[in-house]
């Protein structure tokens, strides 16, 4: 390992660390400046910060990796994707930023949904708070294994033999520079450390391709073409696609209305008013990184049947050319794009957890007057919980990362997805038909896992298990609420 880009990786971390030092400083004297940066978020910060924690590891991972095994064919999760991430801007973003704030200032997904549903308010506390801690933990699980990736591949030797392995060794750095400035800051830390590492990524997304096509060695357009005779369809968005394929693979999108770490972010902007600029803001930024995405996949295949290079884990191309065609000094840069991507979603989704475990069970069950620096201090230790879970869950080095968000993503898709849009818009919508659509999506999404039917469902083509998932919780939302019928206190629709 060149000296170069580990001193590059090291202002990294110190970057990151001193970040977390700032906020500690601005807002985390109270529950709302340590959960929610006191709703003072600016668009920009805002956006950016909702793109990294979405996008994890897996846009310069399992992306380009799926890209390089397959073809863009792959691109159609991309792509919808996209889409979804539109209709959640206009969709819940607005509202969820003005019903929050009105309902109770609530601080976290369960409490809105409890202020929302007084009715069936512990229920859904408590159910919500399960589920997000739950799916998160695996969630995490999957940045830690792309942190762990990163220094296999490119640390290999780097530590002596018979110790801790440079795949552990990877998870526990992650997890530990992670830990430090989100435990310390907060919210805010979190944010501002996405908005750095989401510009470190664009920019990373934006030169690999280009380097890998145009420099020495590069793969130009006629080795793209190459690895499509070699490989007939592989340029295709249609090859080898199938109906269920298109389904599953489109339908990733479905998933945004349910996430808890990326709507939050929607949360805790300034205004309403600020909605469509971080709308435009995100959207193009999400536009031009999965653009570089597919085109480190593509390029990066081509690249590599050109100079005669093997891979036997696809999502390690990013990896690999970073260490193969830059100086050290951008290879660290590139390394830190990498980790930016992992780290910014990890933190998110550590401090969602905390956030659910600290308001939704500490406060509601264990201490009700409990202080605001007792709170934040409790929310600190969940923190610091959540991730020694998931470094558990991480120590396979086999584990794809791809295929562990897939699980999780569908899990709160399906889960929070029907509910969150239904509680925004119908007012006829009831708390018994909120825990009803809440349990039915996790069940199901679980239920379809255990059964291999998202890899296996008809003559061996598997259905991505949101797509049942989503459709059993919005009907269950629907019917139980029309079978139930009690009567709100509020209407979304009478704002």
């Amino acid at each position: 390992m060149h000296t170069g880009t580990l001193i590059t990786l090291a202002f990294y971390f110190l970057l990151m660390i001193g970040i977390g030092l700032f906020a500690w400083k601005r807002s985390t004297d109270t529950s709302e400046g340590y959960l929610l940066a006191g709703r003072n978020l600016s668009p920009g910060v805002a956006a950016l910060s909702a793109g990294a924690s979405d996008m994890s590891g897996w846009l310069l991972l399992g992306l380009p990796g799926a890209l390089y095994a397959s073809g863009l064919v792959e691109a159609w999760i991309g792509i919808g994707l996209f889409f979804g991430a539109v209709a959640n801007w206009i969709i819940v973003a607005p509202r969820l930023r003005a019903q929050t704030e009105a309902l109770g200032n609530a601080l976290t997904i369960p409490e809105f949904l409890a202020n929302r549903f007084p009715e069936r308010a512990v229920a859904l506390r408590v159910v919500s708070a399960v589920v997000i801690v739950a799916f998160f933990t695996v969630y995490t699980a999957a940045g830690l294994v792309g942190g762990g990736k990163l220094f296999q591949t490119a640390f290999a030797d780097l530590l002596p033999a018979g110790g801790m392995s440079d795949y552990m060794m990877g998870i526990w750095i992650t997890a530990g520079v992670v830990l430090a400035y989100t435990m310390v800051g907060g919210f805010l830390a979190v944010s501002l450390t996405d908005f750095v590492q989401g510009c470190i990524m664009v920019v990373a997304l934006i030169l690999m391709p280009l380097v890998v096509m145009f420099g020495p060695g590069g793969a130009a357009g006629d080795s793209i073409l190459a690895v499509n005779a070699a490989q007939p369809g592989f340029l295709s968005f249609t090859s080898g696609l199938t109906g269920l394929g298109f389904i599953s693979a489109v339908t990733w999108g479905l998933g945004y209305f349910g996430q808890p770490h990326i709507i939050v972010r929607f949360m805790a902007l300034r205004s309403v008013e600020d909605v469509p600029a971080a709308r435009n803001i995100g959207l193009i930024w999400m536009a031009v990184s999965i653009v570089g995405a597919l085109g480190v996949g593509l390029a990066g295949r081509a690249y590599a049947d050109r100079n005669g290079l093997v891979l036997e884990d696809p999502e390690t191309i990013f990896i690999v050319l970073s260490d193969l065609l830059f100086h050290p000094l951008v290879t660290g840069f590139l390394f830190a794009a990498l980790l930016a991507a992992i780290m910014s979603t990890i933190s998110s989704q550590l401090l969602v957890s905390s956030s659910s475990l600290t308001e939704d069970f500490y406060r509601l069950f264990f201490r009700k007057s409990a202080s605001e620096r007792e709170a934040v201090n409790v929310g600190r230790i969940c923190v610091a919980l959540v991730a020694l879970a998931a470094i558990a869950i991480a120590q396979d080095p086999n584990s794809e990362v791809l295929g562990l968000v897939a699980n999780a993503w569908a899990g709160f898709g399906a889960a929070f997805g029907p509910l969150i849009i239904l509680a925004l818009t119908w007012d006829r919508m009831t708390g018994a038909g909120a825990v009803a659509g809440l349990v039915t999506g996790a069940a199901v999404v679980a239920a379809w896992i255990a059964l291999g039917w998202n890899t296996n469902f008809i003559g061996g083509q598997g259905l991505y298990e949101i797509v049942p998932g989503f459709i059993a919780s919005w009907a269950a939302i629907v019917l139980v609420s029309k079978a139930t019928r009690a009567s709100l206190s509020y209407s979304p629709a009478r704002r």
